[in-house]
């Protein structure tokens, strides 16, 4: 165990260790001015960051993959479609409303939306779209074809709430469908996928085990925008206090409590349900059951010190790098934005249970540095295209749908393991330190450009952009994996016409 712990916070080291560098380099240049207290702090924060991807990483592996699977296949193998069904829509529920991400958007939302309604909508939207996806799986059903159907029912939407005045609503919704995917539930679901696809085989199987996320990130969006439509008056945004002073001395306690808190509910409600059907489905071994014990403690432990290192360490530095460098040099804000969103990837938690998974099942045909090549390049392009819609102060939708429009379009022409891993990647990727380091370093800039009136139609939708173009750069790996393959076999092909029929053998 301590060999695999140690390997685990190698990878997270090498994961933190470059946007810690770029930040602590940018700290001693005149672009910003942070204090002594706060590189100090950023940088203890990012030790524990380390710490906090090792521990859930090790975590996911002993108890969050397992228990998915283990909950997939073990209901497939029961045949009975309905609870199995009824099982993943209250589970999709349940995880949803315990996301901590979530109540971050329902405290945004308090003044004109009631908190406890938004997470309960958005909850019943994962779960629906949870259900949907299993149905998908179990019959089989074309992962392209749903996407183009709810996607095009998603702008349906959009035009709906641009007509009824509601269009800052827009950016808020699309966020909502990368924050409801948060560490706790994508390794969960993921494996759920796996698990149900595994036990129905076919050829398929492999397709058919991603894409879950994909849907469950629709659900969301699309509850925010039915609920939008039922508020009265605009939305308004009052700017945080980032300043790291604010979570010192007790608020520092309050901080840890709080996440400890967060944390434990979610996790709980996931273990709830799995001694459930442990004890009425699944009856696994209490050798197993023992190891799935240690790794809920590892990922607890794990997700509590992330994600109060974030908080504490990386929110308050995030915003005041946008903040000061857009008073400075506005260029420069989206060359760093480019390169943060590049490397910033590369430390969120879920990822690498996704690589992991996509490595697994694809057989090595799709390695996990491919994977994070793609997704930096993606995040990268994303963060630094939303700088540049701050400084323009033009509509998100001028990218959002030539963006979706031609992710789809991609789906088909490449292979469809690759649009459905393109599509999961796109929720894992929006994970929380985009939502706790890039959204405020957005957030500074836009309060520096644009003026805080215009953060909430131009800062948010950051985390839409970040779940967007994975979606474009990995299909279009799978694009150039099938037109090599395409050029290839012409090669050969024309060096076997073109043979000298001397060289040929002929037995008699």
């Amino acid at each position: 165990m301590a060999k695999i712990l140690l390997s685990k916070l190698k990878e997270a080291l090498l994961s933190v260790l470059p946007i810690t560098l770029i930040v602590l380099i940018i700290s001693c240049t005149p672009l910003v001015n942070l204090t002594i207290t706060e590189i100090a702090v950023f940088a203890v924060s990012a030790v524990f960051l380390i710490v906090g991807i090792g521990l859930f990483n090790l975590g996911a592996d002993l108890a969050m993959t397992p228990m998915g699977e283990h909950v997939g296949s073990g209901l497939t193998k029961s045949k009975k479609l309905k609870i199995l069904l009824s099982v993943c829509f209250v589970m999709g529920l349940l995880i949803t409303i315990a996301e901590p991400d979530l109540s971050v958007l329902a405290k945004q939302v308090a003044e004109v939306m009631n908190g406890t309604l938004l997470i309960v909508t958005v909850g019943l939207g994962v779960g629906l779209f949870l259900l949907i996806a299993v149905l998908k799986i179990v019959f089989r059903k074309s992962l392209s074809s749903l996407l183009m159907f709810f996607y095009m029912m998603l702008f349906a939407f959009c035009a709906i709430m641009i007509g009824s005045g509601k269009f800052d609503f827009v950016p808020l919704a699309f966020d909502s469908g990368g924050v409801t995917t948060g560490p706790i539930t994508v390794p969960f679901i993921m494996a759920l996928g796996v698990g149900i696809a595994n036990t129905i085989g076919g050829r398929d199987a492999s397709e058919n085990s991603f894409g879950l996320i994909a849907l469950c990130s629709i659900g969301p969006m699309i509850a925010v925008m039915v609920l939008s439509l039922t508020t009265k008056g605009g939305l308004t945004y009052a700017l945080p206090d980032y300043s790291m002073e604010s979570n010192f001395g007790m608020n520092f306690l309050w901080v840890v409590l709080e996440t400890v808190k967060e944390v434990a509910i979610a996790l709980a409600l996931i273990v709830a349900f799995f001694l459930i059907l442990q004890f009425t489905v699944l009856k696994l071994p209490k050798r197993k059951l023992m190891q799935i014990g240690v790794g809920i403690a590892y990922t607890l432990v794990g997700l509590v010190i992330f994600l109060t290192a974030v908080k504490v360490g990386f929110m308050p530095v995030g915003f005041k790098l946008g903040k000061e460098i857009a008073e400075t040099n506005k260029i420069f804000v989206i060359v760093l934005s480019f390169v943060l969103g590049m490397v910033v990837v590369l430390a969120e938690p879920a990822v690498h249970v996704l690589n992991k998974q996509v490595e697994e099942i694809t057989g090595g045909g799709v390695t996990k540095l491919q994977m994070l090549l793609a997704l930096s390049i993606g995040v990268g392009i994303s963060i630094g295209l939303s700088v540049i819609r701050i400084i323009f102060g033009f509509s998100i939708l001028y990218y959002l749908i030539p963006g979706y429009l031609l992710s789809l379009g991609l789906s088909f022409f490449v292979p469809k393991l690759y649009t459905a891993i393109a599509f999961d990647s796109g929720g894992v990727a929006s994970g929380p330190l985009t939502s706790s380091f890039i959204l405020p370093l957005a957030i500074g800039a836009c309060a520096t450009i644009a003026g805080e009136a215009s953060v909430l139609s131009l800062a948010f939708g950051v985390v839409a952009m970040v779940a967007m173009t994975p979606l474009i750069t990995i299909q279009a790996l799978g694009f150039k994996a099938v037109t090599s393959a395409k050029v290839r076999q012409r090669i050969t092909m024309k060096r076997i016409l073109s043979a000298d029929d001397e060289q040929i053998v002929y037995f008699e």
